[in-house]
């Protein structure tokens, strides 16, 4: 075995919202053993959601993104180690291995390196195809806003939407490609789906489904257009793809960890080897709101909630109750909320008019509320959201009833 570098009581693997609120949550509970973070980025923790929401909008700059000043992790005795990956873990040592050939030895490991964007693999090597996952990222994007004419964002989910607004209120001509039949299928229902298909296209983004990219064009080595599989080019002089998040898993798996989509990791985080965890968007559990089935939430309130599960398992204190999950996205002056996880619903009653540019749907599962999405409707979310923690049985007609207020559905006792 070779030297051990360096120690750490508690190694955490990726310093994004779920990796950093590990380290928070265990200062925050007495923990007095040495922490270190390593992450792959070169700036110290960051907020990643409002790259394609405030941060492209010049409403927050990059400080302002930062968790903690940077005085923070040294008189909290946390170490960090930037533009570090590590590319190989032995369970049964309890080490890790970086690139740059560092060895950790750890007493547990809280892998929460989170994914990196799905690429488009016949858009390899071509200039001015981007994505947005990281601060440079989004910094590429913003140094060309006002400048781009003809803009192609192929992937109608909440990232490739974010932008897309941004995009749009820059004066970009705008395309939008999305492989599926609706906007956001994966994440909400049909209704919804509609609304921002028509929200985009009332701002001038010509929106295609079903569409199918065959080719991206390219003049000098540069991004020229997309071809479609009907032959079409659409003039691009830059490309956008948001087609998900590929969670960052291989060196776990390759150490035989279960590993499904993400880290598979039980209620308290706890993966398939016993001193080591997984957090945030890599890890793949079963919710106590997802109905027996696993689930990788990508979400803000997942990774702070899971950041805190474990740190709890790590300090042995009791496993606490898990709170709803809820997601929420900003496109042009629109927000969505969503409370709960719609998958396998059999029933949804729309509260309100779609056109009105104010309503909810509420998702049902045998008579159960099990999720709603709301749409500038702050008050459906907040007592949507006690419906689902309450697993709520309600009467469809009264639910239905926008002017009815969702408290008086909540049980009492």
């Amino acid at each position: 075995m070779n030297a051990v570098d360096a120690h750490a009581d508690v190694l955490i693997v990726g310093g994004g919202q779920a990796g950093a609120q590990t380290a928070f949550s265990l200062r925050a509970e007495g923990f007095e053993g040495s922490i270190t973070i390593v992450d792959a980025g070169r700036q110290l923790p960051y907020e990643r959601p409002p790259l394609t929401k405030a941060y492209m909008r010049n409403e927050r700059d990059a400080a302002d993104l930062m968790f903690r000043a940077p005085e923070y992790w040294e008189q909290h005795h946390i170490t960090v180690v930037l533009e570090e990956s590590i590319v190989s873990v032995d369970p049964a040592s309890r080490t890790a291995t970086a690139a740059s050939g560092t060895l950790y030895e750890f007493g547990a490991l809280v892998w929460a390196a989170g994914g990196h964007a799905r690429r488009l693999p016949i858009a390899d090597g071509i200039e001015g195809v981007l994505s947005v996952r990281v601060l440079e990222d989004a910094d590429l994007l913003k140094s060309r806003l006002g400048q781009l004419r003809d803009v192609v964002v192929i992937g109608g989910g909440f990232i490739g939407l974010e932008a897309a607004s941004v995009l749009r209120d820059s004066g970009a001509r705008l395309t939008i490609l999305e492989a599926m039949d609706r906007l956001l299928a994966r994440v909400t229902s049909p209704p919804v789906s509609e609304y921002f298909a028509q929200l985009h296209r009332s701002h001038g983004a010509d929106v295609r489904l079903n569409a199918v990219v065959e080719a991206i064009e390219q003049q000098d080595g540069r991004v020229s257009g997309v071809r479609l599989s009907g032959g079409e080019v659409i003039p691009a002089d830059a490309v956008l793809v948001g087609i998900g998040l590929v969670p960052n898993v291989k060196p776990l798996a390759d150490a035989g960890l279960a590993v499904s989509n993400g880290v598979d990791v039980d209620s308290e985080g706890r993966t398939s080897a016993h001193a080591i965890f997984a957090v945030g968007d890599c890890a793949n559990r079963v919710s106590d709101f997802s109905r027996g089935a696993r689930v990788r939430l990508e979400s803000v309130p997942s990774a702070v909630e899971s950041g805190k599960r474990v740190a709890d398992a790590i300090m042995g204190r009791p496993l606490r109750e898990e709170s709803v999950p809820w997601f929420w996205s900003h496109q042009f002056d629109v927000k969505l909320q969503t409370a709960g996880l719609f998958n396998g619903y059999d029933d949804l009653i729309v509260r309100g008019e779609p056109g009105s540019g104010k309503f909810s749907v509420a998702y049902l599962c045998e008579g159960v509320v099990i999720a709603v999405d709301t749409v500038n409707n702050v008050r459906d979310f907040a007592q949507g959201k006690a419906l689902v923690t309450a697993r709520a049985v309600v009467d469809r007609d009264r639910l239905g009833d926008k002017d009815l207020s969702l408290k008086e559905l909540i049980p009492v006792g």
